[in-house]
């Protein structure tokens, strides 16, 4: 007969213990404190008397969860108890660790749309699944993009669910495809794949008109690499525009500064009326403070 019971950390012994990577383990701690404990840990009573008189028990499986209730100073842990050999205790712990499967990518989406059809909003579901409701919400848009690929990486955690979508926005399924490659090797990030966007779509543009003659927007197959050097180029080119807006905002603030003192020198005031030459573009009037507007 099984039956789960609050038992004490400290009269549970792990028979088949294991090293953990770091990191899941983190995701266990972090899913315990928001969520509690999902699914109790599985004991075998240990037979004959111990020390302190109480009775004391084998772990069948939940290494994991004990781990994670101690690090959160918990003292007590839900626990189903079953009876078990000590060589049946063994089998078990080693087959439970052998068939531990992990949710797969699509098990979560497929959580999120039955709490959908059951009238969740989004942010209900993410305090429910201990993720963003944004993430709800782009893991949606994903989904009902027939973004497969992008989707699963970005459930593994591969990549951010922000860049999936940035380039599930990308037409092309080549692009898509490079763009992710380009991303996971490093060479771009988040911001230069908006950046890339925008350069494809241009291209994409300009390439149906009439009249396009710029060698650098021609048709050819999309790599990685290719990708990237679009990147720089665009880069050097807004960093031209830089320079170029940077030397005419400084001829701009000379021009300003040689008429704001023209202009408050009375004689050459009364010149420029005589000549009738007292009128001045409306932008630079506002610029340099005065009321004269082109008539």
């Amino acid at each position: 007969m099984e039956n789960v019971i609050f038992i004490p950390l400290d009269r549970i012994r792990i028979v088949n213990p294991r090293l953990r990577d770091r990191r899941k383990f983190e995701k266990i701690i972090e899913s315990i404190r928001n969520l509690g404990l999902k699914k109790p840990i599985q004991v075998s009573p240990r037979h004959g008397a111990a020390a302190d008189g109480q009775q004391h028990y084998d772990l069948v499986c939940g290494q994991g969860r004990i781990e994670a209730f101690n690090a959160l100073g918990y003292l007590e842990i839900p626990a189903l108890v079953v009876e078990a050999s000590k060589e049946d205790l063994l089998i078990m712990s080693l087959v439970e660790n052998m068939a531990r499967r992990y949710p797969a990518p699509g098990d979560l989406i497929v959580e999120i749309d039955r709490l959908k059809q059951a009238g969740y909003s989004n942010v209900a579901i993410g305090k429910k699944l201990d993720i963003a409701d944004t993430m709800v919400s782009g893991l949606i848009s994903l989904r009902n993009a027939g973004e497969e690929r992008l989707l699963s990486e970005a459930v593994k955690g591969s990549i951010p669910l922000g860049v999936a979508i940035d380039i599930s926005r990308t037409e092309s399924p080549e692009a898509q495809r490079e763009l992710l490659l380009a991303y996971e090797g490093g060479k771009l990030n988040q911001a230069a794949i908006r950046v890339v966007r925008r350069v494809l779509m241009q291209r994409r543009t300009l390439g149906k008109g009439l009249h396009t003659h710029d060698h650098q927007l021609k048709k050819g197959p999309t790599t990685a690499d290719g990708l990237v050097k679009e990147f720089k180029k665009e880069t050097q080119r807004q960093r031209s525009l830089v320079r170029k807006a940077k030397v005419c905002d400084a001829h701009l603030m000379f021009i300003t500064t040689a008429f704001r003192r023209l202009t408050i020198d009375e004689d050459f005031t009364n010149l420029l009326r005589a000549e009738r030459l007292d009128t001045m573009p409306a932008f630079l009037a506002e610029i340099i403070g005065i009321e004269r507007r082109v008539a």
